[in-house]
């Protein structure tokens, strides 16, 4: 007989020999996923005796993320803000630092009524859907040069009954014509040297149009000078780091206000001005 306990303890120490950063939160998350429950339900109920389907059906997915599969991936969905999204390898996995660049989108949109939001490299639609949920009124409007990516955004617009206008477009093109009272991006900003070093999960998995880019965050700067009515935002969220460098760069581009935001981490990962 395997109870949850055991079958905890064995799935954390296998994800602790693939080098899983949290091996024993997602050992509760991948059972609490099969069990169809909560990690709080899954500890709480650790002398409960595991059946032979519901071993069968964690095998796998305890196989995947020994392969350092991102877990949403495994999981099927991911939590961002007040939603419930599907992801998969045709998207970036939504970040906690990118819950901050929506919180600062919300600030900055305080007032406005029903502003046209344009949110660049959309993916997975996080940062769109979660402004039309919690910005009634706004007319939300994603782009992405990636078809899977917009499948995947409209499937999540669809699961999640909300509005928000998906369409393809090519960043270095300039922007989609305004005018906009915000635009919003989290670029592709990890350089084609840097990403050899960065995890198995970014390295191996994530789609690499979504994680490596050169001078997007330039594009979209640049580019949201002309479809920006004058006193809107632009919200970015930046690497690790360059958070001096971007918001220099909106300096030059005569960007007033320029702002850096930390993250939950304290890190400087959201550069945000002002276009005049």
């Amino acid at each position: 007989m395997t109870t949850v306990r055991a079958a905890l303890a064995e799935t954390t120490e296998r994800l602790a020999a693939a080098d899983c950063d949290t091996p024993a939160v997602d050992a509760e998350l991948l059972l609490a996923h099969v069990l169809g429950t909560t990690r709080s339900v899954v500890r709480a109920d650790a002398s409960r005796a595991l059946t032979d389907d519901e071993l069968a059906s964690l095998e796998p997915l305890v196989a995947r993320r020994e392969q350092r599969e991102p877990l949403a991936y495994v999981l099927g969905e991911w939590g961002f803000r007040r939603l419930t999204l599907k992801v998969d390898r045709r998207v970036l996995v939504p970040r906690p630092e990118t819950e901050t660049v929506v919180e600062r989108c919300l600030a900055l949109l305080e007032g406005r009524g029903q502003p046209r939001v344009l949110d660049v490299g959309s993916g997975s639609g996080a940062i769109a859907l979660a402004l039309a949920d919690e910005y009634p009124g706004a007319q939300v409007t994603g782009v992405d040069i990636a078809l899977d990516a917009l499948a995947l955004a409209r499937e999540n617009a669809q699961r999640t009954g909300l509005r928000v206008d998906f369409r393809r477009w090519d960043l270095f093109r300039g922007l989609p014509d305004g005018p906009w009272d915000l635009v919003v991006s989290n670029p592709p900003y990890i350089s084609p040297a840097e990403l050899p070093g960065s995890s198995a999960e970014v390295r191996d998995w994530e789609p690499r149009l979504a994680v490596v880019g050169e001078r997007a965050t330039e594009a979209v700067a640049d580019g949201a000078r002309e479809v920006l009515v004058a006193g809107a935002a632009l919200v970015l969220e930046v690497a690790d780091g360059s958070a001096a460098r971007v918001a220099a760069l909106l300096d030059d581009l005569r960007y007033h206000d320029v702002r850096s935001t930390r993250d939950l981490t304290g890190r400087d990962r959201v550069v945000e001005g002002i276009r005049p």
